[in-house]
């Protein structure tokens, strides 16, 4: 069965930094593109940051560019989100997102929220 997870989500005090995990069962996060999403209460879906994985190449949305980057560790098959200088607006739910082999599939989404 092939299913994303995500992990990692809390609660931090703005300035603050995160670490959001992505592992998938059913095929290898390695070959896939991933990306992360994130939907903040009363707001649609919105891009956060990704990962082509087959030549390094990654992409950020203008909100966390320079403050967040996406990570492979291919030794784990597995990709994190790092956040830092944590801002109260980047409160949402974070979802992982893998294509592989032209399917898309969805994590259930890890919440963040950046509160003093």
């Amino acid at each position: 069965q092939v299913q994303l997870v995500e992990s990692g989500g809390g609660l931090v005090q703005p300035g603050g930094s995160l670490i959001l995990s992505c592992t998938a069962s059913g095929f290898s996060l390695n070959t896939a593109i991933v990306s992360w999403y994130r939907q903040a209460p009363g707001k649609e879906r919105e891009f956060v940051a990704t990962s082509i994985g087959s030549d390094g190449s990654t992409g950020y949305s203008e909100p966390v560019k320079g403050r967040f980057t996406i990570v492979r560790d291919n030794a784990k098959h597995m990709v994190y989100l790092q956040m830092n200088s944590l801002k109260v607006e980047d409160t949402a739910v974070y979802y992982c997102k893998a294509v592989h082999l032209r399917s898309e599939y969805w994590g259930q989404g890890t919440q963040v929220t950046v509160s003093s």
